[in-house]
């Protein structure tokens, strides 16, 4: 196991030399948080990629690979779909409106008074997404150092806390395309071939399981709809995501750059349910699903191999961690406590950003750490992150960018009544039941239509700035809200 330690302290000791190298390149807000608005499609792409294939893709896809067969692709199938729904129809448009959070497109287009609440909903989310990636260290730790489950949350958040906080997007942005070669080496190029060789190779994966496991609908046809509509539809609002396209340098950037990572992402969801499914052959007995990928890589791969791929799942980790955690500061920096602090104290002059927003990672790192410790169940927490999402935002944000009659004060009942449906449904019905992502993406798409047709129409003044800003014509990288028109 040496040599596997060996591989496994190089890459974390090189997360934080690129850390460090990226706090010399970030010396602006643009800079900190967006990379400049300037990366090309290679890091976009790769970037991108890596941000969306974290912890639950790559363990959770194993697992349920191992649970259900070929058919247990399709969590992250449906992940793919929506960054490719995402940069085919939206990405374009999200990247002209040159701001840096999904509230601050809220404002801009209903008139500035719906950033507030669309960011607490939004911060909630970033922040339980951060909390299931933060967890998953402690499966990889455990399989790597037999190490205490808190101390190995504790080890690997405090890395990407220390690389995000110091060089903030771009850090993140370097560390991830590291991240992208080592996964894609790490799982598709080794792990998936092993695991496929290691268990006779098809023909005797079909012999040993039952048919089920090689029909692509097995795994149920609420449980896909539910996926849609949790992870697809997700996909198209996060911040983490939005965050990631306002670093695109241009429109065919955004929109090609994220094809290419959709598509990879379709790849990767096959592969996971394959090696899965390999693991049943292996392993027909295990405790839990989620145990398939650390007992097959821990006991068919070769020294040094074996270090790699455990990395490559340490990298599939540390990717959507650091951009959630990124994600969840700039949200309670910019949305939250800037707004407070400005209707406290209007002036802020001399206000320095770059060491405000760095103090936000710090602060929200640390929550995060001490969230993930006092949970456990990593589907749940995921499961309550996307829940609030879809069910709070969805509904006001795309009904923004497609339908004009949509006002601030539709936009506030759907994000008030969405959520509150959301939490009531998940404390009646259980958190991983279908019911509250159903209902209450129905509530808040009734209370939007409803209360925007009984309300005055968005200011004609405000919609033309709106329409401006998606037409790219104008080129201030303006973040603040526009001011309500009376």
């Amino acid at each position: 196991m040496a040599v596997d330690y060996t591989v496994i302290v190089v890459y974390l000791a090189g997360m934080l030399a690129m850390g460090w190298w990226g706090m010399r390149r970030a010396k602006s807000k643009s800079e900190f948080l967006v990379a400049g608005r300037r990366l090309g499609p290679v890091m976009y792409s790769g970037t991108m990629a890596a941000i969306v294939l974290g912890g639950a893709s790559t363990i959770g896809g194993v697992g349920l690979g191992y649970q259900y067969g070929l058919s247990g692709a399709w969590m992250v199938f449906t992940i793919g779909l929506g960054l490719l729904a995402l940069s085919v129809f939206f990405s374009a448009r999200i990247a002209r409106l040159k701001v840096y959070t999904v509230s601050e497109m809220l404002d801009l287009r209903y008139g500035g008074r719906a950033g507030v609440i669309s960011g607490v909903v939004m911060w909630a989310y970033t922040l339980m997404l951060a909390v299931t990636s933060t967890i998953a260290y402690a499966t990889i730790f455990d399989v790597l150092f037999d190490m205490n489950r808190t101390v190995a949350i504790v080890l690997g958040g405090s890395i990407v806390v220390a690389y995000s906080t110091l060089g903030g997007m771009w850090s993140i942005t370097l560390t991830d395309m590291v991240q992208f070669v080592v996964k894609t080496v790490g799982v598709l190029l080794l792990l998936l071939p092993i695991a496929v060789v290691k268990a006779g190779g098809f023909s005797e994966m079909k012999a040993q399981l039952p048919t089920e496991y090689f029909d692509p609908l097995g795994i149920g046809g609420e449980t896909i709809f539910t996926y849609v509509l949790i992870y697809t539809f997700g996909m198209l609002i996060g911040q983490d995501i939005w965050q990631r396209v306002f670093t695109a340098r241009g429109d065919s950037t955004a929109k090609w750059g994220g094809t290419v990572a959709g598509t990879y992402c379709l790849v990767y969801a096959l592969a996971g349910a394959v090696i899965g499914t390999a693991a049943k052959v292996l392993y027909p007995k295990l405790g839990s699903p989620d145990d398939a990928f650390a007992t097959i890589v821990k006991d068919e791969l070769p020294v040094g191999v074996r270090g790699l791929v455990l990395a490559a799942a340490l990298a599939a980790v540390m990717s959507t961690s650091s951009g959630a955690l990124i994600a969840c500061a700039t949200v309670a920096n910019n949305d939250i406590w800037s707004r407070l602090r400005g209707a406290i104290r209007p002036s802020a002059e001399g206000h320095d950003e770059v060491k405000g927003n760095r103090a936000f990672i710090l602060l929200m790192g640390l929550a995060v750490i001490g969230t993930a410790i006092a949970l456990n169940n990593v589907v749940e927490a995921l499961t309550v992150a996307y829940n609030l999402l879809v069910g709070g935002l969805l509904v006001p944000i795309l009904g923004g960018l497609l339908w004009r009659r949509g006002t601030v004060q539709g936009a506030l009942a759907s994000v008030v009544v969405g959520g509150v449906a959301v939490i009531t449904l998940m404390a009646t019905h259980g958190i991983l039941a279908n019911e509250p992502v159903y209902y209450g993406l129905l509530s808040s798409l009734a209370a939007y239509i409803a209360v925007s047709l009984m309300t005055r129409p968005t200011d004609a003044a405000v919609l033309t700035v709106w329409r401006e800003r998606l037409a790219g014509r104008d080129p201030e990288l303006v973040s603040e809200p526009v001011p309500a028109h009376q």
